[in-house]
């Protein structure tokens, strides 16, 4: 069976994210050209708020800085502040490392 890195690193990332399945998860998606933010209840199965870059000016990596500070904005709005960060199969760098920075700096605690 070949399993490549990004899904052995997807599965080890998940098992660290299930064993703290009572917060909401702030689940990151990137592409080549835009990133996606959203905060999930998992209990619930259902999408609390969402943000997406598509419509923002800058780089890419200034886009995730300000996807990062829309989503940390709306989930305290909506009473939340505490996270399990879900970065998928993505390393902790670049683009999604921005993002979580930029939601750390403006409130939420993971």
């Amino acid at each position: 069976m070949n399993i490549t890195k990004y899904k052995k690193r997807a599965v080890r990332v998940r098992a660290k994210i299930r064993q703290v399945s009572v917060l909401p998860r702030l689940s990151v998606f990137r592409s080549n050209a835009h990133i996606w933010a959203q905060i999930i209840d998992d209990s619930k199965k259902t999408t609390l708020t969402a943000v997406s870059e598509i419509g923002l000016k800058g780089t890419k990596t200034e886009k995730a800085v300000a996807v990062g500070t829309l989503i940390a904005e709306k989930s305290l709005g909506l009473g939340i502040k505490k996270v399990v960060f879900d970065r998928g199969s993505y390393r902790f760098h670049g683009r999604v490392k921005a993002l979580a920075e930029a939601a750390r700096k403006k409130g939420l605690d993971f």
